[in-house]
């Protein structure tokens, strides 16, 4: 949505708030006892629950509220906020109006304070917030009154309003606290339609309805993501009745296909598997090497034998039907095209197939997260696929803990993507500013034209001239590319089929535990 629309749209928002705000529960009778209850199996679970550190940033926090909201289609709403934002003819101010009579979960009231905390907290350079880099555009954030909110911008950034989805923390609590270290980021209190009951790390996360929720008590009272890291072990606790839903890979996902009182959900999403290629190494940063491996890659044998369909080839970060995907950079498996490349730049090849220049052998490790089936499927096959052209991977599985520290030399399986706009989720991928700023930037990128392209993006206002900016960025990474991209993948999911309102999104990479069928879990109606 651009800012014009948002500005078009905000006199009529306002004059439906309520309609437009809340898809909440009505007055319907309460169905069976377990529909009161839902236990969802979940792969991971957050390190902290607390905004102020990135968590829910992109929204579908159920413990938080931001000043906007997306619905089922991504198309944003007011949450906190009466109505889509006033935007100034410059694009540099937007202003929101809070919505009255908003509480958080311990009583104390919302005001425009709490929202000028928590976006000051965030940009303040010593909160250990990876993702403060999303909000360069903000100069300054002001508090008119109690009731509103005033953003002044830097520069005209045309996706700002989505940005404001981003959760609002008390002051009265966060406040008084480090916000890298403080009891909050655990114990954590907002405004959103449940309250955090227990966590037990590593174990589950139960929450409880918000009574006092403004926009309606929810009908399911509590709900408990059981975090269950191996795949198989979800689908059996599935199965046997212990699960009400769980996330799936594709292959565990079908042998449900046939279960009554189950439902298979598919969502579509920006979530892609890529290789990084870093820098720092001597034979990934050779760029020979790295178009070779583009070429080599066979991205539709992916998705068909280790997604089983359910995904789409990855020829960048954007999805293929993405409006602002690059229509013509769409590229097959082409060993000759690879051997060729190595040629021409001096690999040669030596024993056992595998090249070599200047007594470097073309090899390198590739390391993925232990346990995550289909990440290793997909290293698997890119090394079979690098053999081909003459290029030796060495899969290796690995914790996070293992594989941080070692991402700037070694190559890595991961998983990135985000919706809403190109901007965020480019950015922080590419970005030379980024390079090894955590898991931004991870494979150290630096092309001086992907960041000019990034640039304007980020601070154009004219569709045309960032939709110019984003088709250079994309056919770059095809000349110069940083990563090997390999698939989209479709987040799948099975429930029991229990209750009505169920829907999915388009997801971003981050999904299971905010995202999945249970985004709006808060608007859920048993089934009579």
């Amino acid at each position: 949505m651009t800012i014009r629309r948002i500005r078009g749209a905000a006199v009529t928002a306002a004059m439906v708030t309520g309609l437009a705000a809340c898809s909440a529960p009505g007055s319907s009778e309460e169905g069976s006892k377990d529909s009161d209850s839902v236990v969802i199996g979940v792969a991971s679970e957050p390190d902290t629950l607390s905004p102020l550190l990135g968590y829910g940033k992109d929204g579908n926090s159920k413990i938080f509220d931001g000043l906007l909201a997306r619905d089922a289609d991504l198309k944003l709403r007011p949450a906190l906020a009466k109505a889509l934002p006033e935007v100034a003819a410059d694009g540099l101010t937007y202003t929101y109006t809070l919505r009255d009579g908003v509480e958080f979960s311990d009583g104390e009231p919302l005001t425009s304070a709490d929202v000028v905390f928590t976006y000051d907290t965030i940009l303040d350079t010593k909160t250990n917030n990876t993702a403060r880099s999303e909000l360069d555009a903000i100069k300054d954030v002001r508090a008119d009154g109690d009731d509103k909110v005033v953003f002044t911008l830097k520069y005209p950034y045309a996706p700002f309003a989505g940005r404001t989805v981003l959760p609002v923390v008390p002051e009265h609590i966060a406040g008084a606290q480090d916000p890298n270290t403080g009891s909050f980021n655990t114990k954590p209190v907002g405004t959103g339609p449940y309250v955090l009951s227990t966590w037990s790390k590593g174990e589950k996360l139960t929450f409880k309805a918000n009574p006092n929720y403004w926009c309606g008590k929810p009908t399911v009272k509590t709900f408990t993501m059981a975090v269950i890291s191996d795949d198989n072990v979800r689908a059996t606790r599935l199965r046997s009745g212990d699960l009400d839903g769980a996330i799936l890979p594709p292959n565990l996902a079908a042998t449900f296909k046939n279960d009554n009182g189950l439902k298979t959900y598919d969502a579509k999403s920006y979530d892609f598997r890529t290789v990084t290629l870093p820098q720092e190494n001597k034979v990934t940063a050779d760029r020979a090497i790295r178009q070779a491996l583009d070429a080599a890659v066979d991205r539709k044998a992916m998705v068909d034998k280790i997604l089983d369909g359910a995904g789409r080839p990855a020829y960048g970060p954007l999805p293929v039907d993405d409006p602002w995907f690059a229509k013509d950079i769409e590229r097959a498996q082409d060993i000759g095209k690879a051997q060729r490349i190595l040629d021409q730049a001096g690999w040669k090849t030596g024993d056992g197939g595998i090249r070599a220049k200047d007594g470097r052998r073309a090899a390198f490790t590739l390391l993925y997260p232990s346990g995550d089936k289909v990440r290793q499927d997909h290293a698997l096959a890119y090394a079979s696929d690098a053999k081909k052209a003459g290029i030796d991977v060495k899969v290796e599985s690995a914790t996070w803990e293992v594989i941080e520290p070692r991402m700037k030399n070694d190559a890595v399986l991961a998983g990135f993507g985000s919706t809403g706009d190109p901007d965020f989720g480019l950015y922080t991928l590419l970005h030379s500013s980024l390079a090894g700023d955590g898991f931004n930037n991870m494979a150290r990128y630096d092309d001086p034209g992907v960041d000019k392209a990034l640039d304007t993006g980020r601070r154009s206002s004219d569709t045309a001239t960032r939709k110019a900016a984003y088709e250079t960025l994309q056919r770059e990474l095809v000349n110069n590319p940083g990563y090997t991209f390999l698939t989209h993948i479709d987040h799948l999911y099975v429930l029991a089929d229990r209750w009505n309102g169920l829907t999915t999104q388009l997801e971003p990479h981050e999904h299971g535990f905010a995202s999945g069928p249970w985004w709006n879990i808060e608007d859920w109606q048993p089934k009579k």
